[in-house]
């Protein structure tokens, strides 16, 4: 279900990326309030990177927290408020299973954290497809206008746009996409019952680094709002790895407790 990497091999890379994503996006924060925006073609073909295929997570960190479920109280370096710790507490496998709702921990906050599998791809020239083997889970990223609300899922809904760097005459054309799902229902950030409330904007920022040796990653740096269970927005990052083909895909349907 997922690429397991040593630390020895990993943290060069993850280290290498973490640094220059920070420099990546702190330049495109710059850009965004020069105004440089995406040009008015369509998002597909204004698309300054290819997200497209298929992606592994690379767990080097947080293992015992995204691999397997972690017991009752276990939930260190989220920014819980009293509210979303005594909720965390009430956490009972078997009462969600009861109630149908075994994918509370695959929303989106818990999904892109989870062992898992992602394949992008083009829904048609504005929406950007996202399918996870991890709870047999698919999001869409819609650019231009907000959609219409409708009811609350586990995937939400999600705005895209591609913010841009370096687009003017004779710089060097870059980017990075950025999604903001909203609309979510409630689930839970960590398998063993951390929650995220109906009120959570989930915010993610997506950018690509080739390696030499023609290995690319994706890495997405994950903000989630919610002034409902979080004191402070809990940020992180988390990486993929590209794969050749879908020869390792392995759908596996929600499960409460592994």
């Amino acid at each position: 279900m997922f690429q397991l990497i040593s630390v020895s091999q990993c943290l060069g890379v993850s280290w290498g990326i973490a640094a220059a994503v920070t420099l990546a996006l702190s330049a495109g924060a710059n850009a965004q309030g020069r105004g440089a925006v995406a040009a008015a073609s369509a998002p597909r073909a204004a698309a300054p990177i290819d997200l497209t295929g298929q992606w592994v997570a690379i767990i080097s960190e947080d293992w015992r927290w995204r691999m397997v479920t972690p017991s009752k109280g276990d939930f260190p370096s989220i920014p819980l408020n009293l509210k979303g710790q005594e909720a965390a507490e009430t956490w009972d496998p078997a009462r969600d299973e009861a109630s149908g709702e075994q994918c509370r921990a695959y929303g989106a906050p818990g999904l892109m954290r989870g062992p898992t599998r992602l394949r992008l791809s083009w829904l048609d020239d504005a929406t950007l497809k996202l399918e996870a083997d991890y709870g047999m889970q698919t999001r869409l990223f819609r650019f231009g206008a907000a959609q219409p609300a409708g009811p609350r899922t586990w995937q939400g809904s999600t705005r895209a746009e591609w913010v841009m760097t370096g687009a003017g005459r004779g710089e060097r054309r870059y980017g990075y996409l950025k999604t903001v799902t909203t609309n979510l229902r409630p689930g839970y950030l960590r398998k063993n019952g951390v929650p995220y409330s109906a009120n959570t904007v989930f915010t993610e920022q997506w950018d690509l680094h080739a390696q030499p040796n023609g290995d690319r990653y994706l890495v997405i740096t994950n903000i989630v709002e919610d002034p409902v269970y979080l004191q402070s927005p809990w940020i992180t990052a988390i990486h993929f790895k590209q794969e050749p083909d879908g020869g390792k895909w392995d759908p596996t349907p929600c499960d409460a407790r592994f």
